[in-house]
């Protein structure tokens, strides 16, 4: 993945292939989402780099794949996707939707933990909110999961996964354009913050000094295992 490093969120420029690229035949409102998303300034721990966006679930789509990294090794791993029907959607009540997956890798005991679910979601309600965005139709799942090792793999200690699966319907401005970039944004707070990074203060990027930010320094970050995520 391409690190972002507090600058733009498409690896500066760093995009090939079919991932990454929108058709100039592409509705307006839309190609104008997908540059708020490629100019937004995030967290130097997050590496990002567009990806191929699901087929058929919207007439236009678009995605990017997230990681959180300390040193050499992932923290969390995510992704976005943004998805728009320009004849609008009922069951989304817009006409963009924007679809996420996060999953970060816990410590058993804290995945034990009952509240866990509730504490997750409200984590991501909570990252909109503090950037003064409405999720609306907002919908999903927290799923924890737990693996114990045996035979050959039995050196391997247990390890407990979080995955936060959800969806919602960002508010449009001018033009029909949702603000994508500070979803964007919004999101890698959730993304750090299942990682158990601590806010980002002030003046930095996503922070309260940046476009978009909160700097809510109150917020409680979750102690969890600092390895890679199992495959």
């Amino acid at each position: 993945m391409a690190a972002a490093q507090g600058q733009r969120s498409d690896g500066a420029g760093e995009m090939d292939g079919s991932e990454g690229k929108v058709a100039d035949s592409a509705p307006l409102p839309f190609r104008a989402a997908v540059d708020a998303l490629r100019g937004a300034r995030l967290r130097p721990e997050i590496e990002i780099d567009p990806t191929r966006p699901p087929q058929r679930l919207a007439p236009h789509a678009y995605a990017l794949e997230a990681a959180v990294v300390e040193g050499e090794e992932d923290l969390a791993d995510g992704r976005l996707v943004l998805l728009h029907d320009p004849a609008g959607h009922d069951a989304w009540q817009g006409t963009f939707r924007l679809v996420t997956l996060v999953r970060a890798e816990l410590e058993p005991e804290m995945a034990a933990d009952p509240l866990l679910p509730e504490v997750c979601w409200s984590w991501l309600t909570g990252a909109l909110g503090a950037r003064g965005l409405a999720a609306g139709e907002a919908s999903g799942t927290v799923t924890r999961a737990g693996s114990h090792y045996f035979g050959g793999l039995s050196e391997r200690p247990p390890a407990s996964q979080i995955e936060i699966r959800a969806s919602w319907t960002p508010r449009e401005g001018g033009g029909g354009v949702p603000d994508t970039g500070a979803h964007l944004a919004a999101w890698c707070d959730l993304l750090c913050q299942v990682a158990g990074l601590p806010p980002v203060g002030p003046g930095g990027p996503g922070g309260a000094g940046a476009p978009g930010g909160s700097g809510n320094a109150s917020v409680v970050s979750l102690p969890q295992r600092r390895g890679p995520l199992s495959p």
